[in-house]
């Protein structure tokens, strides 16, 4: 692992001019990103004015005690292996349009990875795989400001190395990227961030539909047999088909193609 300690400006020397005007906060450790970034969004329950936010912002901790995934799961991350950090993004698009969002920060950040020699596919609706494995998982949360101004917490955490107990402890094959592990982690965020945040920029002004056929490109398991659980009770089976323009998952079922919406679902493969 690269040891170069995380910075603030070295971060933003080496981000491109779609992140310049992003605040960029390290910490060395703190519960959850996302929680700390949510509580600052400008409502009557808000931290104080001082505070507040103002404009995008980047935070990132070398540790998390708290870390959440979906449907309040934990995450667990190891100081020094893993990449914990959340974006607050500022939204004017009507909140019916944030569904296909996580989906469009899996094609902002998988593309980055390709791109740097890490070849990774996407798993509907907020998963990035590695070798058929879970190397990184997408959190989205989100809340009207009291101007109306919709903010989205984006929160991400990306294995680049694998201890040996933080694997028994998450009691489930993850994957994890040693070459990524190897760069210096202020370029290796500040390319995440750069296309992450043109990705949003992009998403505020046209929706899921500019992404489909990226991510589509970028899906695992396309074609084989999946079925959808809630609470480990399957939902419906069919051939994985990609996604539609509202990033709705697509299944080729006896019955014939079906979209499915998220919820509190997890998607596996039917062997």
């Amino acid at each position: 692992m690269n040891a170069t300690p995380l910075s603030c400006d070295a971060i933003h020397a080496l981000v491109a001019g779609s992140a310049s005007h992003v605040a960029i906060e390290v910490v060395d450790e703190t519960g959850s990103t996302n929680a700390d970034l949510l509580a600052r969004v400008p409502s009557a329950g808000a931290a104080g004015a001082d505070a507040a936010l103002r404009g995008p912002v980047l935070r990132v901790a070398e540790r998390q005690t708290a870390g959440r995934g979906r449907a309040g799961r934990s995450w667990l991350s190891a100081p020094g292996a893993s990449l914990t950090f959340s974006v607050a993004w500022p939204f004017r698009a009507p909140l019916h349009r944030m569904v296909g969002l996580p989906l469009a920060v899996g094609v902002a950040l998988a593309e980055t990875v390709n791109g740097l020699g890490v070849p990774v596919q996407l798993k509907w609706p907020n998963d990035m795989l590695k070798d058929g494995a879970k190397l990184a998982g997408i959190l989205v949360e989100t809340q009207a400001a009291q101007d109306g101004v919709i903010w989205a917490v984006i929160g991400c955490g990306m294995n680049l190395l694998m201890p040996d107990e933080m694997e028994a402890a998450i009691g489930r094959e993850v994957s994890s990227a040693p070459w990524l592990a190897q760069m210096d982690r202020n370029a290796l965020l500040a390319q995440l961030l750069s296309r992450l945040c043109a990705v949003l920029a992009e998403f505020d002004d046209t929706g899921f539909a500019a992404f489909t056929e990226r991510w589509n490109a970028l899906q695992a398991w396309r074609g084989q047999p999946v079925r959808l659980l809630d609470h480990g009770i399957v939902q419906q089976e069919g051939l994985a088909a990609g996604v539609d323009d509202q990033g709705r998952l697509l299944l080729d079922t006896p019955a014939g193609r079906v979209a499915l919406l998220s919820g509190d679902v997890s998607l596996r493969l039917a062997s």
